[in-house]
């Protein structure tokens, strides 16, 4: 791998989508605040992060991936397809994940770099990667985090495969273990097979700032591994935290990630001085987000109008000193007795608000028709499916068509299949959070 000069770092900015007038004595303030990086390390291809990225990837190796066998094959070759798509100078390591976890490489309690002869000797390691044991994914999850702190790399991420349930570690332990470790790296978790809990893979995905996906098939699991790293090798900036300030009478109610998925990051804050908190977006490269707050102001009179909120995207300073925002925004409220004014929706927030409830309707549907509740299930996928067709999100929409018949996709009229593929429904589940963007107009 050749090494190529750094470019210049990413520049944020921030635009604000909102309706920012109420009626008289209204309070409830919506706005999108739409976060984009530009000139980093994605708009070089050739950028390598080197030292500034290390990565460590656990591997599921529990008794369950032997059968059938190709999903070991399938793991041992994305891993390795993962180290090819390393770029020289990748602080990296392999864990095996059993009911124990293993560090396969390099072995000696640290990260390795990335060059050609690492390369070589780890996929040579992998090789050792047998099945046999339990899942304990907190402890992959601790001899992760243990490895990454020894480095000062900026971006630290892990990226976790799993083909089953965490039944040999008590959940509050998984918790507690995600807990410890959120803020420290970001990590996206697979499940690959059909054995695997939706919401046990997604909600580490949650807790750590990443992605989480199915690979039904252990075949696809390399294409989705190399993937998944050249994003990694895309990021440059970490710790990016939304800060968002409040005038004396004004409190942020929630703050949700809806584009390009549905986070809720309300329960996330953190105090960063008088009247402002902190909230985590993870590592960027060449990209943009929106996130959807809602700020309670203090009811005003006609003719008013004040500051509802600040948002700024801020990183930390050395030894918790200040240091300028790298963008802001403004949020705002006006008072008026204009009825269409105070009613009207911004597009932008009423494009996220349904992709939420789509997500929702989906989840509660599925949950619906586990338990056997036709009515609820249909009721809730009918809404799905209207929600997504009014969007335009074809994607779901087609995941959804392999779960319900759609009898009329604007009305949101379907019927249940009677019989739907394990993976198929996995698939709908895992990806209900997928949004896609606002359409332009």
């Amino acid at each position: 791998m050749a090494n190529f000069a750094k470019p210049s770092a990413p520049r944020f900015s921030v635009e604000v989508y909102q309706n920012e007038f109420l009626p008289a004595g209204g309070r409830d303030v919506h706005a999108i605040v739409t976060v984009t990086s530009t000139g980093g390390a994605t708009a070089t291809a050739a950028y390598a992060p080197g030292q500034d990225a290390a990565v460590v990837i656990m591997v599921d190796c529990s008794g369950s991936m032997e059968y059938p066998p190709d999903k070991m094959r399938g793991a041992r070759e994305a891993t390795a397809a993962a180290i090819d798509t390393l770029r020289d100078g990748t602080a990296f390591a392999v864990i095996a994940g059993t009911h124990e976890a293993k560090e396969v490489y390099p072995g000696r309690g640290g990260l390795a770099t990335a060059g050609p002869a690492t390369r070589a000797q780890a996929k040579e390691a992998l090789r050792g990667l047998h099945a046999g044991g339990g899942t304990a994914i907190g402890t992959w999850l601790r001899l992760a985090d243990g490895l990454l702190r020894r480095t000062p790399a900026q971006i630290r991420h892990g990226i976790l495969l799993t083909d089953g349930r965490n039944e040999h570690e008590d959940p509050a332990v998984l918790r507690a273990t995600l807990d410890a470790c959120a803020g420290r790296f970001t990590c996206d978790a697979r499940g690959v097979g059909t054995d695997w809990e939706v919401k046990e893979v997604r909600g580490i995905a949650n807790a750590l700032l990443g992605s989480a996906d199915i690979v039904a098939d252990p075949a696809r699991l390399a294409e989705d591994f190399t993937r998944m790293m050249e994003k990694v090798m895309g990021k440059e900036v970490a710790d990016v935290a939304l800060r968002l300030w409040t005038p004396v009478g004004a409190e942020i109610q929630y703050v949700k990630q809806v584009s390009p998925s549905v986070q809720d990051l309300t329960d996330r804050r953190t105090g960063a001085g008088p009247r402002a908190g902190d909230y985590p977006t993870g590592s960027w490269g060449d990209e943009s987000r929106e996130y959807h707050v809602c700020v309670r102001v203090p009811g005003g009179s006609v003719g008013q109008e004040m500051l509802a909120a600040r948002a700024s995207l801020v990183l930390p300073g050395p030894d918790g000193e200040p240091r300028p925002p790298l963008a802001q925004g403004l949020v705002r409220a006006v008072w008026t007795d204009d009825l269409g004014a105070s009613t009207a929706i911004s597009p932008q927030v009423a494009h996220y608000t349904g992709q939420a409830e789509l997500a929702e309707a989906i989840q509660q549907g599925l949950e619906a028709r586990k338990m056997g509740d036709v009515d609820g299930a249909t009721a809730k996928l009918g809404r799905a499916v209207q929600l997504a067709s009014a969007s335009g999100n074809a994607n779901t929409a087609k995941l959804l068509a392999k779960v319900v018949d759609v009898v009329d996709a604007v009305a949101g009229t379907v019927r249940l299949k009677a019989k739907v593929a394990d993976a198929d429904e996995m698939t709908l589940e895992t990806r209900s959070t997928q949004t896609v963007r606002v359409k332009k107009t």
